[in-house]
């Protein structure tokens, strides 16, 4: 079994201080780990604390190019996206997409809403609520938004689903597989319960197994979503990065 690529990787970009390494320390790494190919998605525009801004990209851009060169690596450029409103809005606006090879997207907190009822319903309602039961408003409200962003944009990928956001898993499970958009297995943290890894793997949604590094020694690192796999018996080829290079919707700029 032979981890090709990791796609959710942070660097300097994701500000102040949250990601630790720069676009060729994370790319050096991965070399080193075996790996053929990653992408740097930082944290989206609209996050207040640690979103890479857009009069960055080009240089990001510059960037991966050297880091290319230097390890020989494949480096796509995504960022890892945030929910801004109950109507499935995101921070990316079509003029982006010029820079974008791959698009993640997640709820973070943090995050500039398009409205004060959106900051209150998806923010603070999230951050002062329960996140192992919570209301059956809450639920709703969450999982619709969820599935209207997934209507909207080409997401290639749903990052940490539920953490700090509860939906029903299986409804945006199963939405993401009719657009072809996978599900993260993540490194750090997986917010879905073992019965419903197994529905959504005997229902054959697409899984992709990625670190969230936000240092470069962290890249490839992704025990926590292997030690799941193995445990549960979750088929390979369900597993879009193991044993092969996945491919994604979102054109190369």
């Amino acid at each position: 079994m032979i981890l090709y690529g990791d796609y959710h990787t942070h660097t300097k970009y994701s500000r102040h201080g949250h990601g630790k390494g720069t676009i060729l320390e994370n790319a050096s790494v991965a070399l080193n780990k075996g790996l053929r190919q990653i992408a740097i998605t930082d944290h989206g525009f609209n996050h207040k604390c640690f979103g890479v801004r857009r009069k960055d990209m080009a240089e990001v851009k510059d960037d991966i190019l050297n880091a290319r060169e230097v390890t020989g690596v494949d480096i796509l450029l995504g960022v890892e996206a945030n929910l801004t409103s109950q109507k499935g809005d995101i921070d990316i606006k079509e003029s982006d997409f010029e820079f974008l090879d791959i698009l993640l997207m997640g709820h973070h907190r943090l995050v500039k809403m398009e409205s004060y009822d959106d900051q209150f319903k998806l923010n603070i309602a999230n951050m002062i609520g329960s996140p192992y039961a919570p209301s059956k408003e809450r639920l709703n409200r969450n999982t619709t938004a969820f599935l209207r962003a997934l209507d909207k944009y080409p997401i290639d990928v749903i990052t940490h689903l539920n953490y700090g956001y509860p939906t029903d898993t299986l409804a945006v499970a199963r939405l993401a597989k009719e657009k072809g958009t996978l599900v993260e297995l993540n490194g750090k943290r997986i917010n879905f319960t073992d019965r419903e890894m197994d529905i959504m793997a005997s229902e054959g949604v697409k899984f992709i197994v990625n670190s969230d590094a936000h240092s470069p020694q962290r890249v490839g690192e992704c025990n926590n979503a292997f030690n799941l796999i193995f445990r549960l018996g979750i088929p390979l080829s369900l597993i879009v990065n193991i044993d092969k290079i996945p491919k994604f919707s979102t054109k190369r700029g």
